[in-house]
C-alpha cells in the first residue's frame, strides 16, 4: 500500500475520531497532536529537512493556540491564567526552536506539554461527565 494509501486512511479515521469524542477526548487528541508534531519536528530538524520542521512547528504552535484561547478564564480563574500563560511560553519556545534549530528547545516544550497531556488521562470519568453537564446547563442559561 502506498504511503498516499496510509495517510489518506488515517485522515478518515481522524476525521471519524473527531466527529464522535467528546470534549475531554477533543482536548486529549489535540495534546497529543501536538506532541506527535513536536516529535515530528525534532526528527526533521535532525534530518536538516527544514521546510518539513517548519511545517511541523507551525502545526505544534497552531494547536497549542487553540488550546490557549480555548481556556475559559472565568471558570478557571488562576488555573486557567496560568496555563494561558504556560501555552504561551511553550508558544514563544516553539518559535525560538524553529529559528535556532534547536533540538533541546523543542525537548523543552514536550516536557512541559507531557505532563498535562498525562494529567488529562488521569481524570475520572465522573468527573468529566460532571464539567460536560455544567458548561451544557451554562450555554442552556445564556
Amino acid at each position: 500500500m502506498s504511503l498516499k494509501g496510509i495517510n489518506a486512511y488515517r485522515k478518515g479515521n481522524l476525521k471519524q475520531d473527531v466527529a464522535n469524542a467528546d470534549p475531554h477526548k477533543l482536548t486529549l487528541m489535540l495534546l497529543q497532536g501536538a506532541l506527535d508534531r513536536i516529535a515530528y519536528a525534532k526528527g526533521a530538524m535532525e534530518r536538516k529537512e527544514f521546510d518539513v520542521k517548519a511545517d511541523f512547528i507551525s502545526k505544534a504552535s497552531a494547536i497549542i493556540m487553540h488550546l490557549r484561547d480555548t481556556l475559559d478564564i472565568d471558570v478557571g480563574g488562576e488555573v486557567a491564567e496560568n496555563m494561558f500563560a504556560l501555552y504561551n511560553y511553550m508558544i514563544e519556545r516553539l518559535s525560538d526552536a524553529h529559528i535556532n534549530n534547536n533540538l533541546n528547545i523543542l525537548d523543552e516544550v514536550s516536557s512541559l506539554l507531557t505532563p498535562i497531556r498525562d494529567a488529562w488521562v488521569q481524570i475520572p470519568e465522573d468527573a468529566k461527565q460532571e464539567a460536560f453537564e455544567a458548561k451544557r446547563q451554562k450555554r442552556q442559561a445564556v
